[in-house]
């Protein structure tokens, strides 16, 4: 409920609308799981919440720590589904890794997330309570706040895009967290039409785009909804959030073996990005058991690493975190 109809309600109640206030404090700021914890209000009022709301508040089942420090959560929610989240720690930040969806709408034959069917989608209190328990764990275990987020969890964000936009919303606020909202990365598959919706809606937040291949037979035999969402759609789409935000664009990307290794792949991926300002992440491959996909050898990146570089493109490595845990990217999938 928002603000103004917890204030009603209490109004019609007979009672003083800034109750509504206090009840909003507790729940979104405090994170309140129970009515009985909210002790700046009156038993009687306490008592009378509790016959008329619930909290469908989220718990941690089960925690795991990997031996880099990463943690991952089993979160149980309210009718009973598990999604996952994980905390990612290095020396100067901790960053939370979020689910969208119980499961995924799309099928990204390497990403085991995509092998569960979409179940539905989070609600925002369940997003944001997801941030919330690893800003706690962070403060417990390394002894400071979050200091990112990523919309890099179970499902496709902008399949769930109005519930994700207020999570978000809540999680920038001076009435939730208060965080910045340039620390917060929505990473999509591509959907290109929800990419131009973001640029209209003139949001903050950083885009990432899981890309993969900048050819579409080969990103079509990988991630087969391109056949929906072709490439030439999705450069349009890029190019319009960028000319509309003049944000730079993060490329998400995987080189396996014998899929997407050669000098062909590298060079039509600079021809992807020069369109607008852009970063790409090489990730490690992380398997899923079948042995389909497999890691590219250093060979295989270093040609990625030479030709973006020789093309004035920056381009990291980003070597995962939590694989002994099943916690790293695409491995999400609620094995327990």
């Amino acid at each position: 409920m928002t603000k103004e109809q917890l204030r009603d309600f209490f109004v019609s109640q007979g009672d003083k609308a800034f109750r509504g206030n206090q009840v909003y404090e507790w729940l979104w700021q405090k994170s309140a799981h129970s009515f009985e914890g909210m002790t700046n209000i009156s038993k009687t009022t306490r008592e009378m919440l509790e016959n008329n709301f619930v909290i469908n508040h989220i718990k941690v089942d089960q925690m795991q720590r990997s031996n880099d420090g990463t943690i991952k959560n089993a979160v149980r929610l309210h009718d009973d589904l598990v999604v996952e989240s994980v905390l990612i720690p290095t020396k100067t930040r901790s960053t939370a890794c979020v689910s969208s969806q119980v499961g995924c709408s799309l099928d990204c034959r390497f990403c085991a997330t995509a092998r569960l069917k979409r179940m539905r989608n989070l609600n925002p209190d369940e997003i944001y309570d997801q941030v919330v328990a690893i800003d706690n764990e962070s403060r417990l275990y390394f002894d400071r706040p979050l200091s990112n987020i990523v919309f890099m969890g179970m499902g496709e964000p902008l399949m769930n895009y109005n519930n994700v936009l207020k999570a978000i919303d809540m999680i920038t606020s001076s009435e939730g967290l208060g965080m910045s909202p340039r620390r917060i990365t929505v990473s999509t598959s591509g959907v290109p039409k929800m990419i131009k919706k973001m640029a209209d809606d003139e949001v903050k937040f950083k885009l990432a785009v899981s890309l993969h291949s900048a050819i579409d037979e080969t990103r079509t035999s990988i991630m087969p909804f391109n056949a929906t969402f072709s490439l030439k759609d999705l450069r349009e789409a890029l190019e319009y959030w960028y000319a509309k935000t003049k944000s730079r664009i993060t490329y998400e990307y995987v080189v396996w073996k014998g899929i997407n290794d050669t000098q062909k792949d590298a060079d039509a991926l600079v021809d992807f990005c020069r369109f607008a300002p852009s970063k790409v992440n090489l990730i490690e491959y992380n398997p899923i058991d079948d042995g389909e996909f497999q890691q590219a050898n250093d060979q295989a990146l270093n040609l990625y690493i030479n030709t973006l570089e020789r093309n004035g493109i920056t381009v990291t490595v980003r070597r995962s975190r939590g694989k002994d845990i099943d916690a790293a990217c695409g491995q999400l999938a609620n094995k327990q």
